[in-house]
């Protein structure tokens, strides 16, 4: 079965997007500069028009400072004139050095990733984590101040508890400012607990929409691991050895390739069909390091799962 459409509304949004919003993690480190090209030519020829960054990718990595992923994705743009057509997501509040939501921090770094991504307006701009520190108040009003600008269109937050998420949007709403429309945290078949039971009930009942991100468990639930040798050379072998020792997580798998192979697709398109089935996902963030990822990451959000299929896998690693 296959759903009518790949675009939808960004909850509290006007932005329309595809249920494939495409990861720029690997931008300049995982895909050096062609690479990269290829992986969004890729993704746009089928489609796709939804790109995920941040200011601190790839910072981690040794001889980056972060800013290599918005650089790439804004000559990108510049190169196949498709600004207008392309909605770009990125993040403050994680950069090494600039890892705070303070007011003055937030207004360097929007200007600092408008100029990266040779754009004079951001999509959907996300708070990347808490910051117990800063001011709330404070915060949502420099927020708002960049939307009226319209240096930013709208708002989302990452890597939120829900207490905190609550007690941000309730003083936003409070003081008649631009509000977080959309949430993004870890969640996946194998990794639940940031996603709760919880914050789920709450975006539902708020209207808001949750973009999970490490939808792949670091490619474990591609199954390309469970095969002799898969996870060698790995650039999560960590992760993926984890994995590998865990009963749960080979169930997971296995059960992913036998859905897989009675849809003809594979563990990769049905592990990300798992989380479009819930409500409050409206899209979901995936990688591709080379352009030949991207077909079965695109399959993923065109598959349609029977409540059964849903049902089974949800019961591999309940919340």
């Amino acid at each position: 079965m296959i759903s009518v459409s790949p675009l939808v509304t960004l909850p509290g949004t006007d932005l329309s997007v595809h249920r494939l919003n495409l990861g720029g993690n690997p931008f300049g480190w995982g895909a050096d500069k062609d690479t990269s090209y290829a992986v969004l030519d890729a993704y746009v020829a089928a489609g796709g028009n939804f790109v995920d960054t941040a200011d601190m990718y790839t910072c981690w990595v040794p001889g980056c400072v972060g800013g290599e992923s918005e650089t790439i994705i804004g000559q990108w743009m510049k190169d196949r004139g498709n600004r207008d057509s392309t909605v770009i997501a990125t993040k403050v509040g994680m950069l090494d050095g600039k890892d705070n939501l303070d007011p003055a921090n937030i207004r360097a770094c929007v200007e600092d990733s408008l100029t990266r991504l040779q754009t004079d307006y951001i999509d959907l701009y996300y708070a990347h984590q808490d910051d117990p520190n800063a001011d709330q108040l404070a915060v949502a009003q420099t927020f708002d101040a960049l939307v009226q600008e319209g240096k930013v269109r709208h708002l989302a937050a990452s890597n939120f508890t829900l207490e905190r998420l609550t007690s941000a949007r309730r003083i936003q709403q409070e003081n008649g400012l631009a509000t977080y429309a959309v949430i993004q945290n870890r969640f996946n078949l194998l990794a639940r607990e940031d996603y709760s039971l919880a914050l789920e009930e709450y975006i539902r009942a708020e209207g808001m929409g949750e973009l999970p991100f490490a939808s792949l468990a670091a490619g474990f639930l591609t199954g390309k691991h469970l095969d002799e040798g898969g996870a060698e050379g790995s650039a999560r072998t960590g992760v993926v050895a984890k994995f590998l020792e865990d009963p749960t997580a080979v169930k997971a798998v296995e059960l992913l390739r036998a859905i897989a192979a009675a849809h003809g697709t594979s563990p990769t398109a049905v592990a990300l069909a798992w989380q479009l089935s819930h409500d409050t996902i409206p899209s979901t963030i995936a990688s591709a390091r080379v352009a030949e990822q991207v077909p079965d990451l695109m399959a993923g959000a065109a598959l349609e799962l029977t409540a059964d299929e849903v049902a089974a896998l949800t019961a591999v690693a309940p919340r």
